[in-house]
């Protein structure tokens, strides 16, 4: 099927930022006032790591049944004490999984474009500048929040202690390469009305790209 060029020219933007910032937020207003289509990498890797794909098959064969649960699917918390605090097996589980979620996320983008009904199209993802997605999509937006809020949210909502806050966002990349690669800043600790207008005039913005 050939797509037209209206199709053709749907915009991408990659949604990234700190964990705790509020992406999840942003993402739901954009799918909910401006129609777009939202592709979350975590739900694409999770896909990956259903029996019989390919993630799974590779991931299995790296680290073991050991990992697996009674009924055959991936056991998360077993695999993560398996790579957990060891750099050689954490980036053996990465070096498995980022290129088929990227592969699985432009073949998704693919199919969103040749269906031609979303208004635009967000990927949001933690990695994706250390994965390289700026370089193929129209727009990066990093939306930020300060440390000290973001570890009041990630203890709230997950539960987490701030040892373990810290020890995620050291891993993480600085505010000053967010802010460098991206072109638009989404401050997403002013309020949810003040947060809404900074994404209108973004996907003003956005759309009004050739």
């Amino acid at each position: 099927m050939k797509q037209n060029k209206e199709q053709n020219n749907m915009k991408v933007v990659g949604i990234t930022g700190g964990v705790g910032s509020g992406k999840s937020v942003v993402m739901n207003i954009l799918k909910e006032k401006y129609g777009a289509e939202v592709i979350l990498a975590d739900l694409v890797a999770h896909d990956l790591m259903e029996p019989g794909q390919q993630n799974y098959l590779d991931i299995v064969e790296a680290f073991g049944e050991g990992i697996l649960a009674q009924d055959k699917t991936i056991d998360r918390p077993a695999l993560a004490k398996v790579v957990f605090g060891n750099q050689e097996r954490l980036a053996r589980l990465n070096a498995i999984t980022h290129p088929n979620v990227k592969k699985e996320i432009f073949h998704r983008i693919d199919g969103i474009k040749e269906k031609g009904e979303a208004s635009f199209i967000a990927v949001e993802a933690a990695l994706l500048l250390e994965e390289g997605y700026q370089n193929d999509f129209d727009m990066m937006w990093y939306v930020y929040v300060d440390e000290a809020t973001r570890i009041e949210r990630l203890k709230e909502g997950r539960g987490y202690t701030e040892e373990k806050c810290r020890e995620i966002m050291a891993k993480q990349l600085p505010e000053e390469v967010f802010r460098k690669e991206c072109s638009t800043v989404i401050d997403n600790h002013l309020g949810i009305s003040e947060t809404e207008n900074q994404i209108k005039t973004a996907v003003e913005s956005l759309l009004s790209l050739y």
